[in-house]
């Protein structure tokens, strides 16, 4: 399945935020906490990961700092502010909303599919 690039670039702000909550982190393991935690089927790039990360710096919702790895290499981490936790709550919020919008829809999708052609009205409903 591959997820729109509208939905991708929606779910960004969170997804970096959340992450960012759980412990501080550096772009490639977001990267792949990202693919980790969608099961595969979000696959960021650093094109997309560092325009971001550095919005949500100049927003103030993240911090950075250059630390050097075992290998000897710099990495810049990036730690989540306490704004950036305040808009993590209120993302949180938002996409509650939505999703709660569309589960109602889907269910009267459903119903209204399954009085014309119960076929599909079984595969809609897989999604629950």
């Amino acid at each position: 399945m591959e997820i729109s690039k509208d939905l991708i670039a929606a779910s960004s702000t969170p997804m970096v935020l959340a992450i960012l909550a759980e412990a501080d982190s550096y772009g490639y393991a977001i990267l792949q906490r990202v693919r980790e935690l969608s099961g595969g089927h979000l696959k960021w790039t650093d094109g997309m990961l560092y325009p971001v990360l550095h919005r949500l710096e100049r927003l103030g919702h993240v911090e950075a700092r250059w630390e050097a790895a075992e290998s000897g290499r710099r990495r810049k981490y990036y730690r989540i502010t306490s704004q950036g936790r305040n808009q993590l709550i209120e993302e949180r919020r938002q996409w509650q909303a939505v999703d709660a919008a569309l589960r109602g829809i889907w269910q009267v999708l459903s119903l209204v599919i399954a009085a014309s052609d119960p076929a599909s009205a079984a595969l809609l409903s897989q999604g629950d």
